[in-house]
């Protein structure tokens, strides 16, 4: 099976396709040829035996092996962008490059002192989540170890910063939201973006809010939005769907999404208060895995902290130390 496939717009950027799980199935990779004939990797994916026979697949239909790699680039921290990085730098020696705020959250979310296993089903539980959802969700965050061993050694990259990748000057842009930290990279001259997973063409991004991260993730994420649709793109490389080149109209629609969104929390709120778990299964249904459960009750809660920074909604502790939200 050919596992590259060359980007019609421009020259010089392969997207490779790297296994993942159910549902987005899988993750954007880029290798982008360097003047010397070296590449630059973007995001290699997650690690696990399949991926990395991918990456042997995928190297070889471009003649080319692990020798030839010249870095490694990260968009964020998530471990579908960042799983490979540590593995292959272990095999080549070549640098590994991301925000110093995405590496901070890689170590809080994965590093040997990290305790997020434990705290955060414990969050979700004082916000109502029932003990065998917790559980799961415990049980669930284990999974991810493998996928992201070895963790990288990181030459970071500074927002603003400069960094040559395929012949081209690309400028780092760092917003927030669906990752601290996340770097998007703007070329100026040919107007291209590699914009990870700040902008999805087709799906929007997740926007979490997690215990000792962003304490204003979904503000951080449309600030972001903001800051990207000021940028003059015409093609847009991201983490995951198909290449494209609405980039401007699609920050736009995203932020009528969330607004929307946040529309619909305060109306249910009107309804009666409830606790974030009622108001996530109002929102999302009851049917979720573990994994997207995780993702609509951090969004939920998300959502929720706008309306309080709003000042349309406000939180309550009930005797039991449990919260729910009222108007």
């Amino acid at each position: 099976m050919k596992r590259t496939e060359e980007m019609p717009m421009t020259e010089g950027i392969q997207r490779v396709k790297i296994s993942m799980s159910f549902p987005l199935r899988w993750v954007n990779s880029y290798v982008l040829s360097e003047p010397d004939g070296t590449i630059t990797i973007i995001d290699p994916g997650p690690r696990n035996s399949q991926t990395e026979q991918e990456w042997q697949e995928a190297l070889a239909d471009l003649g080319l092996t692990f020798s030839d790699i010249h870095q490694i680039v990260l968009t964020h921290h998530h471990p579908d962008h960042l799983g490979l990085s540590g593995w292959i730098q272990q095999m080549t020696g070549a640098p590994v490059r991301m925000s110093t705020r995405s590496r901070q959250e890689a170590d809080y979310m994965w590093g040997s002192d990290s305790h997020i296993n434990t705290i955060l089903p414990d969050y979700y539980g004082c916000h109502g989540m029932p003990e065998d959802k917790t559980e799961q969700i415990h049980e669930h965050m284990k999974a991810f170890t493998s996928q992201i061993t070895p963790l990288p050694n990181v030459t970071p990259i500074e927002d603003g910063e400069w960094i040559d990748m395929g012949g081209k000057r690309w400028a780092a842009v760092e917003t927030g939201g669906h990752a601290p930290g996340h770097l998007s990279f703007y070329a100026p001259e040919s107007m291209e973006i590699l914009c990870g997973d700040a902008v999805l063409p087709q799906i929007s991004p997740n926007i979490s809010l997690q215990p000792g991260s962003d304490p204003q993730p979904l503000l951080s994420y449309m600030e972001g939005l903001q800051r990207l649709g000021e940028l003059n793109v015409k093609h847009a490389y991201p983490g995951h769907r198909n290449p494209f080149s609405t980039f401007n109209e699609r920050t736009v629609q995203l932020l009528v999404h969330h607004e929307e969104r946040l529309q619909k929390l305060s109306e249910r709120i009107q309804e009666s208060p409830a606790n974030a778990y009622d108001i996530c299964v109002h929102m999302f249904g009851n049917r979720l895995g573990s994994h997207q459960l995780r993702f609509a009750m951090s969004e939920t809660l998300a959502h929720l902290q706008e309306l309080i920074r709003r000042e349309v909604v406000k939180q309550e502790q009930q005797p039991d130390g449990t919260f729910y939200f009222q108007i």
